[in-house]
């Protein structure tokens, strides 16, 4: 579910609130209860829930592969033997 923003235009009080995309939104400060609330335009928030969610599945596991780092050597390679843009093998006629 989406993490919403909102403000207060009367006691400038600011939250955070978990809602339903389809729910209205909130209009009355839960600090004056004045019908003063805006929703503020921020980064898009949001919260994984349920099976299937692992702390894992997104993290690196910090080994390089080793295509990774052979393109890594031929890259550095081409640019250091004249290969690649102007270096005689692309076609520009630099």
């Amino acid at each position: 579910m989406p993490i919403y923003e909102y403000q207060c235009q009367a006691c400038d009080h600011k939250f955070e609130i978990i809602q339903k995309m389809s729910d209205e939104p909130l209009q009355d400060c839960p600090q004056c209860h004045q019908p003063q609330l805006k929703k503020l335009v921020s980064a898009a928030g949001f919260r994984l829930k349920g099976s299937g969610w692992y702390a894992s599945d997104f993290k690196n596991s910090g080994k390089t592969s080793d295509n990774t780092a052979n393109t890594n050597s031929a890259t550095s390679a081409n640019a250091n033997s004249g290969g690649g843009c102007c270096g005689s093998s692309c076609g520009c006629g630099g």
